[in-house]
């Protein structure tokens, strides 16, 4: 153990922890993993930083000096500011349960990403889009992905807002799986209005 030196033992940490920083902000798990993902990034450029130094590396020293700022701008963005808006959004879905005279809300930024469920509980797919009418700001349809792996062979469908029941941690659909068999790809390029309205009404 004598031989082991602080350039040594950050070697080890620093790639370790740059890895497992990689993993928390790609799994986009919200505000908070985010947020903590960057200040695993930061031990991580910290640690290289440190390689750099002792090893007379320069260019590995201002790199990751430069990323230190750059994770701790990202620990400001998620962990701070983002962290805030969910929190305010979240007190606001509570606040409307509690409160039978008015509509129980819920945060449509929160609504990318859930699980799209038939009535018998099964799993559709996953909400990746909402698409919201101009000018009057009602939501128009949601789109889930169907199938596929990592986006690889996934279908795209719009479920018009009528088929659709906001529950809280998903989204339940009044269709089975043959109806949402049948739907059309949905293009996000589209431009013709057949093209991006929801077939189901």
């Amino acid at each position: 153990m004598s031989g082991i030196g602080i350039g040594d033992i950050a070697g080890w940490v620093a790639p370790a922890a740059t890895a497992v920083a990689a993993l928390m902000t790609a799994a986009n798990l919200g505000a908070r993993v985010t947020g903590w993902g960057f200040v695993v990034f930061t031990i991580g450029s910290i640690g290289w930083s440190i390689v750099g130094v002792t090893s007379g590396q320069h260019n590995l020293l201002a790199t990751n000096a430069f990323l230190t700022l750059v994770n701790m701008l990202g620990v400001w963005r998620w962990l701070g500011r983002q962290a805030r808006y969910e929190d305010s959004g979240q007190a606001a879905v509570e606040a409307s349960e509690q409160e039978p005279a008015v509509p129980t809300l819920a945060a449509a930024s929160r609504l990318i990403g859930q699980p799209a469920h038939f009535a018998n509980g099964s799993q559709a797919g996953t909400v990746v889009e909402m698409m919201v009418e101009c000018p009057g700001a009602r939501m128009a349809y949601i789109v889930v992905a169907v199938g596929g792996v990592g986006g690889i062979g996934e279908k795209l469908c719009a479920i018009n807002r009528n088929r659709i029941t906001l529950c809280g941690d998903h989204i339940e659909l009044s269709i089975d799986r043959a109806m949402l068999d049948t739907l059309p790809d949905w293009k996000a390029e589209a431009r013709e209005t057949k093209d991006r309205a929801p077939p189901l009404r």
